[in-house]
C-alpha cells in the first residue's frame, strides 16, 4: 500500500482543524442572573376595585440577547397566544406564590416594564423575585430579592 505524501497528510490535518474551528458552537452561554429593582408603585382602578401596581425593571436587561424574546410558535402557547416568546418571566413572593407572569415580551428592553398588582388593601410581600425561563433550552434563572417599597 503506498504512503500518502507528507504534504497530503498535512493538508488533511489542516482541513480538519480549520473546519472544526470554523463550525459555530452550539453551546449557549448561561443566562446572567437578573438584577431586579423597584421602579415605583401606582394606584389604578379596574373592575370597580382599587389596585396598586408594583413596577420593576431589570438593571442588566441589556445583557440578554433579544433572541431570548423572539416569538416561538414552535413552543407551547401561552393561553390563546400561539406566538408566545421563547423566554417567560414570572414574579414570585418569598413563599413561592406566583404573582404575575409575562409570556410575550418582545425584546430585552421589555424587562424594564414588568409588574405585578395587588388590591389596594392587601399588604404586599416584603420582597419579590422573578424567574426567567428559556423554554427552548429549559433553563431557569432567578433574580435577587427586590423590595416592594421605596
Amino acid at each position: 500500500m503506498p504512503f500518502l505524501p507528507r504534504t497530503a497528510v498535512l493538508m488533511a490535518i489542516l482541513f480538519v482543524t480549520v473546519t472544526a474551528l470554523a463550525t459555530p458552537s452550539t453551546a449557549q452561554a448561561p443566562m446572567p442572573t437578573p438584577v431586579l429593582a423597584l421602579l415605583g408603585q401606582e394606584p389604578f382602578q379596574t373592575g370597580g376595585k382599587q389596585w396598586i401596581r408594583y413596577r420593576y425593571f431589570v438593571a442588566n436587561a441589556d445583557a440578554y440577547p433579544n433572541a431570548l424574546f423572539a416569538a416561538s410558535p414552535n413552543l407551547p402557547p401561552c393561553g390563546a397566544n400561539t406566538n408566545a416568546s421563547r423566554t417567560w418571566v414570572d414574579f414570585f413572593d418569598k413563599a413561592g406564590k406566583r404573582l404575575n407572569g409575562f409570556c410575550a415580551l418582545g425584546n430585552h428592553n421589555d424587562l424594564n416594564g414588568i409588574w405585578f398588582a395587588l388590591e389596594a388593601d392587601v399588604i404586599p410581600p416584603s420582597y419579590v423575585h422573578i424567574v426567567m425561563t428559556d423554554r427552548q433550552t429549559n433553563t431557569k434563572v432567578k433574580s435577587n430579592d427586590a423590595d416592594t417599597t421605596l
